[in-house]
């Protein structure tokens, strides 16, 4: 491993660790409805940089690439339609 690789995997790191810290701290404030949208957005990006650099999809071939984004058209499609599902339901008083 040269020493470019060894720089970029401890910056990978301690970004992976700002965000935990940002997870944590957006859990403790309260921002109603956009506390969901604001830690599934710090959820992507730590995924993002650990595919890229630890699954290191960045030096993938074309076919591999394009099975990660199927995969996550497919986690996207299901999570969609189960929202939508949710969303249709009528709500009986109890």
């Amino acid at each position: 491993m040269t020493r470019s690789e060894t720089f970029t995997f401890v910056a990978v790191y301690l970004a992976l660790l700002v965000l935990l810290a940002a997870t944590t701290a957006a859990s403790f404030v309260d921002l109603g409805v956009w506390n969901a949208v604001v830690n599934l957005g710090i959820a992507a990006l730590k995924a993002g940089l650990v595919a890229w650099f630890f699954m290191e999809l960045r030096r993938a071939a074309a076919l591999v690439r394009l099975a990660a984004v199927a995969g996550l058209f497919w986690l996207v499609l299901l999570f969609g339609l189960g929202f939508a599902d949710f969303l249709t339901r009528t709500r009986f008083p109890s």
